[in-house]
């Protein structure tokens, strides 16, 4: 994407004909969600990322009906963990999700991981494909999968996903499963993109002394840059509003050509990062 067109309201075509935000609030481990989810939103953020597992459904949902935003003006992102893998248990899980959210529909429903094996893989997404049929879910997607089971779904005659969300940033850059994505067109999400915190490193000092920008921002900017969606999560006022200033500064080739130099394969990885799982 040209770096002009950047912008805090920039949006991605998903394969299913709907707009997702091209920046994201995560919600992993957040203790205090309506809070910060409110903050966000009101920062300028539109797309929340939750999940079952965090256990912070209700508190994203409180948080979208006291912004007083239009429904269709948040972008709200789920997933079923490997628990409720599975046709009957994941169409029980889309449910339960509509309710915890307070929600008429869900704009992206993710696969939280591909662990449980092949067969109730294949179910679960095709629970999450029938959902979309019956609109309470508007895009089906997956998270943490690698090209062995992007494969399957296309070997089992299934529709594309449209997004997989993985561990992504300079030190974990994943750069066999994001050249798949981009040749079968499934947008990339990227979680993690400050790597835990672990911003101490002397290029992205170098690069925040450089463009008089903190680390955090250098790092969300090259996500950008690459065409990713980041999804920075934090619970502090400051970090959440400084994470989503990144729109009047760019990185230069050389900048972007630093960073890509910092990759560390699977060994990078901050996360669980189960992309090789059976």
């Amino acid at each position: 994407m040209p770096v002009e067109t950047l912008a805090v309201t920039s949006l991605i075509r998903l394969s299913t004909g709907y707009d997702m935000p091209r920046l994201g609030f995560g919600v992993y481990q957040n203790y205090a969600t309506h809070d910060s989810v409110l903050e966000a939103l009101r920062a300028g953020y539109k797309l929340v990322d939750t999940a079952q597992a965090y256990r912070n459904e209700a508190g994203v949902g409180s948080a979208l009906r006291a912004s007083g935003l239009p429904r269709e003006e948040v972008f709200l992102t789920t997933k079923c963990i490997s628990k409720t893998h599975g046709y009957e248990k994941t169409s029980h899980a889309v449910d339960v999700s509509l309710e915890r959210l307070g929600v008429d529909y869900i704009d992206l429903f993710l696969i939280h991981d591909p662990f449980k094996g092949r067969d109730l893989r294949l179910e679960t997404y095709r629970a999450l494909l029938d959902a979309q049929r019956a609109r309470k879910i508007r895009t089906v997607g997956v998270s943490n999968f690698g090209i062995k089971h992007l494969e399957e779904l296309r070997n089992a005659g299934l529709k594309t996903p449209s997004v997989n969300q993985i561990e992504l940033h300079p030190f974990c850059q994943q750069r066999p499963i994001v050249a798949y994505c981009h040749e079968q067109g499934i947008v990339v999400q990227a979680y993690s993109p400050l790597v835990r915190g672990q911003l101490d490193h002397a290029v992205f000092e170098q690069l925040a002394h450089k463009h008089k920008r903190d680390p955090a921002q250098i790092l969300l900017r090259w996500s950008l840059q690459k065409g990713y969606v980041p999804l920075p999560k934090s619970a502090k006022t400051t970090r959440i509003r400084s994470n989503a200033d990144l729109y009047n500064f760019s990185l230069d080739v050389e900048d972007i050509e630093l960073l890509d130099g910092l990759d560390k394969g699977k060994d990078g990885a901050v996360t669980w990062n189960p992309v090789d799982a059976e």
